[in-house]
């Protein structure tokens, strides 16, 4: 009786949570569905994504690949032609970066040199030498604006005058009474003064300290101590321009360098050069002045002396001071010319007075005194002597200035 009733109460038990079981395991059984749905549909996409990474790689690698035989096909193509192009624009790079650090104070060097027994070449970079401009120093001619002056026969002097000496009339001038510096011009007149003075001419005289030049720092052949007669001193004066010969014939002078310039101006004042002024022997200084009419004067003067004329115009003459012998050219070129028949002549140059010469020549059997000062150039004295000659032989002036000067005999 007892199982009875309990057989009764399970088969109900049974029977009524049977719905309640079957509701809740379809609903557990839909959610593992869906949970296997939602598993399968995320594979896909991860299988998926996974796939499309494998291509976009394959795709990548492949483009890469297809790049580089792209690019590896022009070099290719190219070959050697394009390795010269690219070594050559390399070195152009090179030699612009080179150039373009140069400044204008510098310049490439081309060396070669030996790197482990091979030559090799290198460009090194050098500093410029670095040039000195020196502005051109103007004469006292200049100065005074005498090269504004032009002539008819366009010569390269400042000054110049031609006389006929035989008539005294003035053939040609060109600023021939302005005072300049001469140079040494001034050896003229200490020539003639030393003659007129009657002095012994072979006693000896001897070069000193005080024959150094301390104004322009001229060099001189003769050393101090060097010992040569009062002709022999004198003649390379004249010839050859030598200042220590000339310093040493005013120093030996009665009375000493100071007597000897007192007198030397004191010939000028007797010979009516009256713009002159000399303050030594040897026309290195500035302060030796006078004109292109008062130089005539000297010049007529002094080719009344044999000894002069000849002493000025030997070619070459050798003089032994001491020691071993030297020997002096003249120092004016047309000596040396047989077209010229020079009867006395003298040269000088200082930065003040110019190129400048004085001479008496036969020209078509006239006696001609030609002065030019502070001329350009180391040749244009002669090249204007030239000039006038020409002018004299093919024009035949007679008195063009219409001037007559009175000549000292």
């Amino acid at each position: 009786m007892l199982k009875s009733a309990l057989g009764i109460f399970f088969s109900l038990f049974v029977i009524f949570n049977a719905p309640t079981a079957l509701a809740k395991e379809p609903s557990s059984s839909t959610a593992k569905k869906s949970t296997a749905k939602k598993a399968a549909s995320a594979a896909p996409a991860k299988s998926a994504s996974k796939a499309t990474a494998k291509t976009a790689s394959k795709k990548t690698s492949s483009t890469k690949s297809t790049g580089s035989k792209k690019a590896a096909a022009p070099a290719k193509s190219t070959g050697r032609a394009g390795s010269k192009q690219a070594a050559a624009s390399g070195k152009n790079t090179k030699q612009a970066r080179t150039t373009t650090s140069l400044n204008s104070n510098e310049k490439l060097v081309k060396k070669e040199v030996v790197v482990r027994g091979k030559k090799k070449v290198i460009y090194q970079r050098v500093a410029k030498p670095v040039m000195t401009v020196v502005p051109p120093v103007l004469t006292a001619g200049d100065i005074a604006g005498l090269n504004m002056t032009r002539d008819s026969l366009a010569l390269a002097s400042n000054v110049a005058l031609v006389l006929d000496q035989s008539t005294s009339a003035v053939l040609f001038e060109k600023n021939a009474n302005v005072t300049l510096p001469i140079a040494s011009i001034t050896k003229l007149m200490t020539g003639l003064v030393v003659v007129e003075a009657q002095q012994d001419m072979n006693e000896i005289l001897e070069v000193t300290e005080e024959d150094i030049d301390r104004e322009k720092n001229s060099s001189s052949r003769l050393r101090v101590g060097s010992q040569l007669s009062r002709a022999n001193m004198l003649h390379i004066a004249l010839m050859s321009s030598e200042n220590r010969a000339a310093s040493a014939l005013g120093r030996h002078y009665p009375g000493g360098l100071r007597a000897f310039v007192a007198a030397m101006n004191a010939k000028a004042r007797t010979l009516g050069m009256n713009g002159t002024h000399y303050v030594d022997s040897t026309g290195l200084s500035s302060n030796n002045v006078a004109s292109a009419a008062d130089l005539a004067k000297l010049v007529i003067a002094a080719s009344n002396h044999s000894i002069l004329r000849q002493y000025s115009t030997d070619t070459k003459y050798v003089v032994e001071p001491g020691g071993r012998a030297l020997q002096y050219a003249n120092s004016n070129r047309l000596v040396n010319n047989p077209d010229w028949e020079i009867g006395i002549q003298k040269t000088g140059y200082i930065s003040e007075a110019g190129r400048c010469l004085v001479m008496q020549a036969n020209i078509n059997g006239r006696p001609i005194v030609m002065i030019f000062l502070d001329s350009k150039g180391k040749f244009s004295r002669l090249g204007d002597a030239a000039r006038i000659r020409k002018w004299l032989e093919t024009q035949h002036p007679q008195n063009v200035a219409g001037k007559r000067r009175p000549v000292e005999s």
